[in-house]
């Protein structure tokens, strides 16, 4: 991506201050780069301007008049879509919105044509790397939509990320992140149930997250959640639900092509549903460590 500053610095909003959101906000406050938040709980809002000294808006359409960017972080289309509407009337001409949430490939077509008929812009740029890279500022991009906007914002996305990958057309970044989220699935799967074999056949399993750590089955999630998933720590990175969430939009688009079917997606969505109704949706995926030691001592 060519990273190419403009010269006026535009004012940039953070929309939703969840894990994620309050992340980014913190980094872009830090690099002088955030002029308002606004969440929809008023709380979080007061709280991060009593900790930052940043303005909240206290309106959907206070902060669509103010600002020249808008950063929205939302986890589902129902809510963008409601959120976008609610923009509009307010929104001027030329505004960005950069969504990271990750939501449907369709809700991203409708939300491009609905800002389009306010002259104003839209980027679907989802993120990967959980709760930790939003707090530190290491959050992997993945961008669809007109490449000249996202080279106009390139100096405020960098406030917040380790990488910027532009994808292509309106709907790529999302295509992008549900390879990813499909991919993380089948990770959790084998290290939950490898860990899981471990225990059961008597291994230090801590020893062992450190010994594969080093070789071919080294990656990120045994690193960065192997041994808390022993100790049953699963402190949210990423909810359980919300995975849940961008897998079941991973099946509606192999749906739609009318292709076979993905094994992978379907398996961890059982388990997943499990871990849901027996009221595990709010803790880390790393909770389905719970399952795979039920199941070997069954």
């Amino acid at each position: 991506m060519n990273q190419k500053k403009s010269n006026m610095k535009k004012i940039t909003g953070v929309l939703g201050l969840g894990a994620m959101g309050c992340g980014i906000a913190q980094n872009l406050h830090a690099k002088q780069q955030l002029g308002t938040v606004y969440n929809r709980t008023i709380l979080k809002a007061q709280q991060f301007q009593k900790n930052s000294g940043i303005q909240y808006s206290k309106t959907l359409a206070e902060l669509a008049s103010t600002c020249d960017v808008i950063i929205t972080s939302i986890s589902a289309d129902n809510d963008i879509l409601e959120v976008i509407n609610s923009l509009l009337p307010n929104l001027k001409a030329g505004t960005i919105i950069i969504d990271t949430s990750t939501i449907g490939i369709d809700t991203v077509a409708t939300c491009k044509q609905l800002l389009a008929e306010k002259n104003c812009h839209l980027l679907d740029a989802p993120v990967s790397g959980g709760s930790e890279g939003a707090k530190n500022g290491q959050l992997v991009m993945m961008v669809g939509g007109d490449e000249l906007i996202l080279n106009s914002v390139s100096d405020i996305l960098c406030c917040f990320t380790k990488s910027i990958a532009y994808m292509g057309d309106s709907g790529n970044g999302q295509k992008t992140k549900a390879v990813n989220q499909i991919m993380a699935a089948g990770i959790n799967q084998a290290v939950t149930e490898a860990l899981a074999f471990a225990k059961t056949i008597d291994l230090d399993a801590n020893k062992l997250v450190d010994v594969l750590s080093g070789g071919a089955a080294g990656n990120w999630y045994l690193e960065h959640r192997g041994k808390s998933m022993l100790q049953g720590d699963y402190q949210a990175g990423f909810k359980v639900k919300l995975h849940h969430k961008d897998l079941m939009l991973c099946n509606k688009i192999i749906e739609e092509m009318g292709e076979n079917r993905l094994p992978i997606v379907e398996m961890t969505l059982i388990h997943y549903q499990r871990l849901i109704d027996q009221g595990y949706g709010e803790e880390d995926i790393s909770a389905l460590f719970r399952s795979k030691q039920q199941l070997l001592q069954n």
